[in-house]
């Protein structure tokens, strides 16, 4: 086996080896081609763009979920399960709440005079 194989390259033609170190530099020049785009300051800001972009997408989406669910628990806390307002939460709720301004107001308003 080893004979045939040895007989069958020194059958090659000159142009038949030329034609195949012709082929071998065609492949090297476009490998190389890739390799110097792939390692362009372009190409290498681009695709860490894009991998930015898509983790600040995903932990917005993440957020966005996070917060969604947050806002329901907070809404199933001062409505029934009819979707009706439970004005016994809401109520001493909206009260604290203008305390709250009004102290902060009167804050400002002593810092200020």
């Amino acid at each position: 086996m080893g004979e045939a194989s040895t007989k069958d390259k020194a059958a090659r033609s000159t142009a038949q080896i030329e034609a195949d170190i012709t082929r071998t530099r065609d492949r090297l020049a476009s490998t190389l081609d890739e390799l110097a785009m792939r390692v362009h300051p372009a190409t290498v800001a681009a695709q860490t763009k894009a991998k930015v972009l898509a983790s600040v997408e995903q932990k917005a989406g993440r957020a966005y979920v996070t917060a969604s669910g947050a806002v329901e628990r907070v809404k199933a806390q001062f409505t029934d399960e009819k979707g009706r307002p439970r004005k016994e939460r809401i109520i001493p709720v909206a009260l604290v709440g203008t305390g709250v301004l009004l102290l902060v107001a009167s804050a400002r308003k002593r810092r200020k005079g």
